[in-house]
């Protein structure tokens, strides 16, 4: 995969919409808002999409609008695991937790994959158009303003610094969004009170069939089936992870190895702390998405906890939302407050909702905090779950197809 388009010191690109980050919403944008004839420019800091241990569930949401788009067939050509269940361990007891098998939906699964591969397919569809770019290397560190409005950004690029002007600036860069510090848009923060430990181990032919597994007191163990390896998250408490690595990195193997349905040896792949990637959990939100002329979306917007897997798709129902309300007035060339605000309007509900649901999954600070036995175990809603399977059907919509899906209205195949 080569995007490494060379660009003068100082050159200035005129466009219709920059996007800064090339994450799952912003490839996206740029995506629908290409096919629907603008202009679009992203400008994405790293070179590649190689990087480990981000989320990789495609929800059967994000599987409807790439079927809307005609591109569902080639994503399922990729290597991908299908789970049309989410299960769990709870007391020694395979549990279902979502059931996805009566969406109303073409594909009733969850596809783990990847997200490199996710995004370097949906870069690749993108830049069949003539009028799309991806400027890889390409990091945004500056909003260029005139008259109380933005008008562009300035990136730091191998070769110098590259400004694009446009009528409409995107920050999709995640959650350390560079374009939200510059904005100075107003985050509110909520608690999170765990971080992941994510850590790779190999699959073997006789390993359970989990896609998602968790156990013993107080601690989750995450199992993502990746083909030939296992992505596995273990679950501490925020901001435990330098006691974690205090106590060796035997006491860590055995600590996970009580809650992990796999052999104990199978621990003894992770030689080293160089081994183990911390995930420091967050949830929060913008109080404001916009400015005069700019937009933020996805984990920009709004930071979730990876429980559900919803982060990625919410990007991309934040983005289709986008092209829908915005191709109309990108085309006229001048994007107003009001469509600005209109976007976060028809996403700020089914953010606030998922998050708050996201919040209820956890436990009260002082459970948390007590030794008591009898506050151990499992969240509530997994033993609700457990006690009534047909409540597994709800989750799976909720997790399937989130609140208030969205559909292409722009650049339909």
């Amino acid at each position: 995969m080569s995007r490494t388009d060379t660009y003068r010191v100082d050159e200035c690109i005129d466009t219709g919409c920059v996007i800064a980050g090339a994450g799952p919403g912003g490839l996206m944008l740029g995506l629908l808002l290409a096919r629907a004839g603008i202009d679009v420019t992203i400008v994405e800091k790293h070179a590649d999409f190689l990087r480990d241990f981000r989320g990789d569930t495609i929800h059967p949401s994000t599987l409807e609008v790439m079927s809307e788009l005609g591109l569902l067939e080639g994503l399922l050509a990729l290597p991908h695991t299908e789970a049309p269940r989410l299960h769990a361990e709870i007391g020694g007891r395979d549990v279902t937790l979502a059931d996805f098998s009566r969406l109303p939906t073409k594909c009733r699964f969850i596809a783990f994959m990847p997200q490199w591969d996710f995004l370097d397919y949906v870069a690749r569809e993108a830049e069949k158009l003539p009028n799309f770019r991806l400027v890889m290397s390409a990091a945004a560190v500056a909003l260029i303003e005139e008259r109380n409005r933005v008008v562009g950004l300035r990136a730091r690029t191998p070769n110098g610094e590259l400004a694009v002007r446009a009528n409409l600036v995107v920050g999709a860069d995640g959650r350390q969004s560079v374009i939200c510090q510059q904005a100075g848009l107003e985050v509110e923060r909520f608690g999170a009170p765990r971080d992941v430990l994510w850590m790779k181990l190999s699959h073997a032919p006789d390993d359970p069939p989990y896609t998602m597994g968790h156990g013993g007191p107080r601690q989750g163990f995450v199992m993502i089936d990746r083909g030939d390896y296992w992505q596995c998250g273990y679950v501490v408490r925020k901001g435990s992870f330098a006691e974690v690595k205090a106590q060796g990195i035997d006491a860590f193997r055995a600590a996970v190895s009580s809650v992990s349905p796999l052999p104990a040896d199978r621990m003894q792949e992770v030689r080293s702390w160089n081994d183990v990637h911390l995930l420091s959990i967050r949830i929060d939100r913008l109080k404001r998405w916009w400015r005069p002329g700019l937009l933020c979306i996805g984990d920009a917007a709004h930071a979730m906890s990876p429980i559900g897997g919803f982060g990625v798709n919410l990007a991309i129902q934040d983005a289709v939302a986008a092209a829908n309300l915005l191709a109309e007035p990108l085309a006229r060339g001048r994007v107003e407050d009001r469509h600005l605000a209109a976007v976060e309007a028809r996403r700020s509900f089914p953010t606030k909702v998922t998050q708050k649901l996201q919040l209820m999954m956890q436990r009260d600070r002082r459970r948390r905090d007590s030794d008591e036995p009898r506050r151990e175990g499992p969240p509530a809603f997994m033993r609700h779950i457990a006690r009534w399977p047909t409540l597994a059907h709800l989750a799976g919509r909720l997790v399937g197809l989130g609140i208030r899906p969205e559909h292409v209205r722009w650049g339909k195949s």
